[in-house]
């Protein structure tokens, strides 16, 4: 589903797999967070994504108010307050596509799918 801002010259569409990655990228960006993760329906096993398939772990839809809700799985740093990481994601998240996309934010999920000891 697409949402659309009534601009002075027209509609501007913006689809929700903008919205994912930009919400997918701003994750990348946040301390603690070593990538994002989904979980293989195949073997129940968490893969880590690359950097150009950070859309793959948000999931993103428009409520019924055409407000954004997201979803994100993500890959913690072993060692860090997985509280501390989830608050400032979230926050960031919401700051940019709010930012990005001059729509509301009113809710993100986070799932943490599994945790990685850095390097």
């Amino acid at each position: 589903m697409k949402e659309y801002i009534n601009g002075d010259n027209g509609k501007v569409s913006i689809d929700e797999s903008v919205v994912a990655q930009v919400a997918g990228l701003t994750a990348l960006d946040c301390f603690g967070i070593v990538g994002m993760g989904i979980v293989s329906v195949k073997d129940g096993i968490v893969k880590q994504l690359r950097r150009d398939n950070v859309s793959r772990g948000v999931n993103v839809r428009f409520d019924e108010n055409g407000d954004i809700v997201i979803e994100l799985h993500i890959v913690v740093a072993y060692g860090v307050s997985i509280k501390a990481v989830t608050d400032n994601l979230m926050q960031s998240v919401k700051y940019k596509v709010e930012d990005f996309t001059s729509f509301k934010v009113s809710q993100i999920n986070v799932f943490v799918e599994d945790v990685k000891v850095m390097d």
